[in-house]
């Protein structure tokens, strides 16, 4: 039997068609938009060594009310995280994109990494940062993140901006706290910046200074505590090594990018998580890939 495809599915059906159709499974699906929000978020920087700066977080973007075209392929791209500092220095994280049919393309900046002896300041990136101990901190990007903050004391150096603040806001080496976003249906920070290193005893606490929430690294502190990496797929910048035996800076962490729409697409690639809350559909994608309306 020669049943009607979905290419033969415009204009009025006879009966006779409608019966051939659903006896074949090639009823035509119902051509519609979704509609929903998206965040993007990039690398994290990587902490500096030898009392360093911490690394800014990615830059952080979020939208609501977007629309979703039928049959439009939508392509995410997660940023890396950038490296921590040993012999080499620092490296700044990567850029994450959401890009598609009737979307601003969305690029999310990679987080600056933490500045460093010689006069190598924070760098600039979606957060900036963090410079060492009295150097300025690198910029953030406007609308994306804050400024990495500048102890300007002899105690260490300062910590990375986030998303919600600049760096050194709650303290001196303190990373900045990122933003929260309940896209996932549960209210969570992302892209906090990275603590700075600790170079005389002077910070507080002691044992490192904290990142920002929103998966901020801890700074290492003048004897034995070691810096920590900013958290995989939340974009935090990774903490400044501290100053005993000129140890390393952390790596910050890698990014992210959610989708939430009001009904599932017809497919992916990169293997998101997808979930489901209140009839809608989650996809978070913690690697590059697309989706198809």
């Amino acid at each position: 039997m020669a049943y009607p495809t979905t290419s033969a599915a415009s204009s009025v059906w006879n009966l006779k068609d409608n019966f051939d159709a659903e006896a074949g499974d090639t009823w035509p699906r119902v051509v519609t938009d979704l509609t929903g929000e998206f965040m993007v978020v990039a690398g994290g920087g990587g902490g500096e060594r030898d009392a360093g700066g911490g690394g800014g977080a990615g830059g952080y973007l979020a939208g609501t009310s977007q629309t979703f075209a039928d049959g439009a392929t939508y392509t995410v791209t997660i940023g890396a995280a950038g490296a921590g500092g040993t012999g080499n220095g620092a490296a700044a994280g990567s850029n994450s994109v959401l890009s598609g049919s009737g979307l601003t393309t969305q690029t999310s900046v990679g987080g600056g990494k933490g500045g460093g002896t010689g006069g190598d300041q924070g760098g600039s990136g979606g957060s900036g940062g963090g410079g060492r101990r009295g150097d300025s901190g690198g910029s953030g990007t406007s609308g994306q993140g804050n400024a990495g903050g500048d102890t300007n004391t002899s105690t260490g150096s300062g910590g990375g901006g986030g998303a919600g603040e600049a760096g050194d806001t709650d303290g001196a080496g303190y990373g900045g706290d990122g933003l929260q976003n309940d896209i996932t249906g549960t209210n969570t920070y992302y892209a906090g910046g990275g603590g700075g290193g600790e170079e005389n005893a002077g910070f507080s606490p002691n044992g490192g200074c904290p990142g920002g929430d929103g998966g901020g690294g801890t700074g290492g502190d003048e004897n034995d505590v070691d810096a920590t990496a900013g958290s995989t797929n939340t974009g935090g910048g990774g903490g400044g090594g501290g100053r005993k035996g000129d140890r390393a800076g952390a790596n910050g962490g890698s990014g992210v990018v959610i989708v939430r729409v009001n009904g599932p697409v017809t497919s992916t690639t990169g293997s998101p998580t997808v979930t489901q809350d209140g009839g809608d559909y989650i996809y978070k994608f913690t690697g590059s890939g697309s989706f198809t309306v």
